[in-house]
């Protein structure tokens, strides 16, 4: 026989269990703007923004975000514009993917999920970490904490950029044919062979390169995607000294980031500030 207690426990079991489970819904912030996003977590936990990168998608969080919900967040990983199919405004006129409205987009995904005006975690890698800067640069006032992978502040990158050794220009080569018409053809041909290889190269498993596929081998998302760097141009635009506390995350097998731009990041936060750096 089932004892009352242990009923409880077991009600207790399955709303943790549900806690942690990833559930997709889809947000809609301004007309023709529709969102999907993965959410997790109880509603009352501090939200945690995670924004994605290329040539990843949503799908990079997926194993993150069980973990922060067990610890308490609410763990909220959007889709974001361009490669949410309900988010895609037309590529021909890049100004539709500014960096504004990149920054905006996550500003409203976030009010969205409750948090009109509190603070919230915000975490970024790569393009999803130059939104996050951004967003922590422009409002510092809303950010909890910032934490980015693999994307040194802008002011550094750009120092690093401009380097008579020219590396970390080498290593950001792809930004400039990224810009190219036929930019999104040469990505997807032979069934997206260039995006394949580069995301094994750079250890990413099998499971998790087949969801990026799915989301950007199509036409339609890749030059979404793309028009992001167009809409940016190469060179990224300065951005402040940041106020709030601030993890930056580097390894040293980092094809596209080098040295200099990572360890140069410490000089542009004025705030509690951790660098890791994973060594290959």
């Amino acid at each position: 026989m089932v004892t009352n207690a242990e009923q409880a426990q077991s009600a207790t079991t399955i709303r943790s269990c549900h806690k942690l489970m990833i559930n997709l819904k889809k947000i809609t912030t301004a007309p023709n703007l529709t969102f999907d996003v993965m959410i997790c977590g109880a509603e009352d936990g501090p939200l945690v923004l995670l924004l994605h990168g290329f040539a990843e998608t949503f799908h990079m969080w997926r194993s993150h975000m069980p973990k922060l919900a067990a610890a308490g967040y609410r763990p909220v990983a959007p889709s974001q514009r361009g490669y949410s199919a309900g988010a895609r405004p037309d590529t021909r006129e890049p100004t539709y993917f500014s960096f504004d409205h990149l920054v905006k987009d996550a500003l409203s995904i976030a009010a969205a999920c409750g948090n009109a005006s509190g603070r919230f975690h915000v975490v970024g890698h790569d393009w999803g970490g130059s939104i996050a800067w951004g967003i922590a640069d422009r409002y510092p006032e809303r950010i909890a904490s910032l934490t980015v992978l693999s994307r040194p502040h802008p002011n550094a990158f750009n120092r690093a950029l401009s380097a008579p050794d020219g590396e970390q220009k080498r290593r950001s080569s792809h930004h400039w044919w990224f810009l190219e018409a036929d930019a999104t053809a040469r990505i997807l041909a032979d069934d997206a062979r260039w995006l394949r290889e580069r995301l094994k190269t750079n250890k990413v498993p099998e499971a998790a390169i087949a969801e990026y596929v799915a989301v950007l081998g199509n036409p339609e998302t890749m030059e979404a995607a793309l028009t992001w760097y167009r809409a940016r141009g190469a060179i990224r635009a300065p951005t402040g000294v940041i106020k709030v506390p601030t993890l930056f995350i580097w390894g040293d097998a980092d094809d596209t980031v080098g040295r200099m731009a990572a360890e140069g990041t410490q000089e542009f936060v004025a705030a509690p500030y951790q660098f890791v750096e994973l060594r290959a």
